[in-house]
């Protein structure tokens, strides 16, 4: 397949940057949505140091994710743009909080700000508590449908050839147009990724937008949705935790050092199904009794962190193997985590995407 994968990373909560073990890192998490946690106040100055090493280890882009748990993402994508020069941003946002119009408006004007660095995840919705917290009483689907004309409005904008005109049944637009367009060198539109395992969402990402993303599986396992969504003419996006170390007995020490922890050991799980979420039903089914995909994916994170933390273990050479046999199927961009979140970026950037990219020059004809 030609190009190069592209690797992003999720930004840490605020405050996490500090924490400097991954027992440190995975508490963290699961006390991050407490009222009390630092991660609920921007943190600019840990942002920034992680920022300065994604951009080093050769990341892409950052995940900013949304919660009412945390700060606003566009935000924080303005604050670091403007304090970074190559590194891009992947806004999370919530369809149905905001009118399409309003959204576009926003999204022009950071473009302008940061130099175009901003893409967008569409998020239909999250648990029922949180829509309801929010104002959003849409059902799943319905939530999804209300997306498509969402994003419909927003590429209709995107396109500025002339004033949009929408008679829906979530939202209705006359003679809508923005003076401010969106800036970038390459694009005159954001990326668009669309979050979900349902057959909804991936309706949506198929249709609407420029890549599906969805929670790390086996290759054998995603083949044929891949597959689906690429004759789409849209990209996929997995999203997954990874633990590389020299060898893997020291990889799967990690995971040890972070089960056996007291507090982890006896903290409930912070991550129960969601009321109506495909991705966190499939992440309850999906794994064995020891919480093994395969011997390189680990399903045991996710009881206490959620379906996102579902992890890629192996050494360099094995975690390089693995992303090439997802690119073989088609997979084209990742959103990785780690324990802490500088620590494993660096050791990803420094040890696994050379072997990455040696492996993928090899694979073209001709390539120095």
């Amino acid at each position: 397949m030609a190009g190069n994968l592209r690797f992003h990373w999720m930004l840490p909560k605020a405050g996490e940057v500090a924490m400097g073990t991954p027992q440190a890192a995975a508490r963290y998490r699961i006390e991050a949505p407490d009222i009390s946690s630092p991660a609920r106040m921007p943190d600019i100055e840990g942002w920034h140091r992680f920022a300065q090493h994604a951009e080093r280890a050769g990341i892409d882009s950052v995940l900013i994710s949304f919660s009412r748990f945390e700060p606003d993402p566009f935000i924080v994508a303005c604050a670091l743009g403007r304090a970074t020069e190559t590194l891009k941003f992947i806004a999370a946002f919530r369809t149905g909080l905001m009118l399409p119009t309003a959204l576009v408006q926003q999204v022009n004007t950071l473009s302008g700000l940061i130099g175009g660095r901003i893409s967008l995840n569409t998020v239909a919705g999250s648990s029922v508590s949180e829509q309801h917290g929010y104002g959003d009483f849409l059902e799943h689907d319905e939530r999804y449908s209300r997306a498509g004309e969402f994003l419909t409005v927003c590429n209709a904008l995107w396109q500025g050839s002339q004033a949009v005109d929408f008679n829906g049944k979530h939202y209705r637009v006359e003679g809508g147009s923005l003076h401010t367009p969106f800036l970038a060198p390459d694009r005159a539109s954001p990326e668009l990724y669309v979050s979900g395992h349902s057959e909804a969402a991936q309706h949506l990402a198929a249709t609407k937008a420029t890549c599906w993303l969805r929670v790390i599986d086996t290759p054998q396992k995603l083949a044929p949705s891949v597959r689906h969504m690429r004759e789409q003419g849209v990209e996929v996006c997995l999203r997954l935790c990874v633990i590389c170390r020299p060898t893997r007995a020291e990889a799967i020490g990690v995971i040890d050092s972070l089960l056996e922890d007291d507090y982890i050991a006896a903290t409930v799980p912070k991550v129960p199904v969601r009321d109506d979420s495909q991705m966190y039903r499939e992440s309850a089914l999906a794994s064995n009794e020891q919480g093994w995909l395969s011997p390189s994916i680990w399903t045991g994170f996710t009881p206490y962190f959620g379906p996102v933390w579902t992890t890629l273990i192996g050494t360099p050479e094995e975690l390089a193997s693995s992303f090439l046999e997802y690119k073989r199927i088609g997979v084209s961009q990742f959103i990785i985590s780690g324990w802490p979140e500088i620590d494993e970026m660096n050791i990803v950037g420094r040890e696994v995407l050379p072997l990455v990219r040696d492996r993928e020059r090899d694979q073209v004809p001709g390539g120095a």
